[in-house]
């Protein structure tokens, strides 16, 4: 068994579901990647460890997936277990909403240096999630988030790696950041929550949407919009496990291996032959991750070279 057990497994900030995880779906033609998932979650009324998600994502067509981290003890937790789990990349970062805290306890630098050593693991291959929430923080912590935010920027160019940007109610001025400080070559909006306006911003940069199972939500129209505008090459699939269950499955635990849910909605919105889109989905994601196999991704002006 790789990973903790479910007795060592994090409880969900809002105390879980006590019901069942979904049957597993119809398996994908083609397989892709949960580029953005926290396994160290745990939901359900039985909840799964980390080969049990593993092996129902195989099975259906999820071949592997990014673990994220959200503060110290999970990011050295995600490096961790992807060293001993090929199926598993780990992205490392304080979340935004952490930056105010560590900030207020005088530890934020310290815990933005771990970070820093993480990011030189070999199966760390993002730097995320972090960003800007300002749902969650109000105006006194705003400083800290943008102070953590730029940290991260920096740490990511420096070590090569991506980034998975958390980005809630704060696009105008993530993409401000972006801009001033300089995005590294590789950039995700994980769970993209704008609109067709901001997809456009963001191809016209270069960077990358991942859409979440929110996508398929009966009031998502503006992610829907934006994902039909969005470039092929620039769009990933994600769960946000144990979050955002796609539908028809709300209120239940999600997973990775309920992925194909989403990429099967998606495919259908664009009116794409699902093989087709499930090849560009793992073509991207190895794109920016790089192989689950293999060395780390080179930066994209040394790909193709020898």
């Amino acid at each position: 068994m790789t990973g903790p057990t479910p007795d060592h497994l994090r409880t969900r900030a809002d105390g879980g579901r006590a019901v069942e995880y979904p049957p597993l779906p119809e398996p994908l033609p083609v397989g892709v990647y949960d580029n953005h998932t926290h396994l160290e979650i745990a939901d359900g009324a039985l909840p799964l460890d980390v080969h049990e998600h593993l092996e129902r994502a195989a099975s259906v067509g999820v071949v592997g997936a990014v673990q994220v981290g959200t503060d110290v003890a999970t990011s050295r937790w995600s490096a961790e277990v992807a060293e001993r789990e090929p199926r598993l990349l780990a992205a490392v970062a304080l979340h935004p909403n952490e930056a105010p805290r560590l900030e207020a306890s005088g530890t934020l630098d310290e815990a933005l240096a771990v970070i820093d050593e993480l990011a030189a693991r070999p199966r760390v291959r993002a730097i995320g999630e972090t960003g800007l929430d300002f749902f969650r923080t109000g105006d006194d912590g705003r400083g800290a988030q943008f102070r953590a935010f730029e940290a991260h920027l920096d740490i990511a160019k420096r070590h090569g790696l991506a980034l998975q940007i958390h980005d809630r109610d704060a696009h105008d001025e993530v993409v401000e950041t972006l801009r001033r400080v300089g995005a590294p070559e590789r950039t995700v909006f994980h769970c993209f929550s704008g609109g067709a306006d901001l997809a456009r911003l963001a191809a016209d940069e270069g960077w990358y949407l991942s859409f979440a199972g929110n996508v398929t939500f009966k009031n998502a129209e503006n992610l829907r919009a934006a994902l039909r505008v969005a470039p092929r090459d620039r769009i990933l699939v994600e769960t946000d496990a144990p979050y955002l269950t796609p539908a028809p499955l709300r209120g239940r635990p999600n997973a990775p291996y309920l992925v194909p849910h989403t990429a099967r909605f998606m495919a259908e919105a664009l009116g794409t032959d699902l093989d087709d889109f499930c090849s560009q989905l793992a073509s991207n994601t190895v794109r920016v991750y790089g192989s689950w196999q293999d060395e780390p991704v080179l930066p994209i002006h040394q790909q193709g070279t020898a």
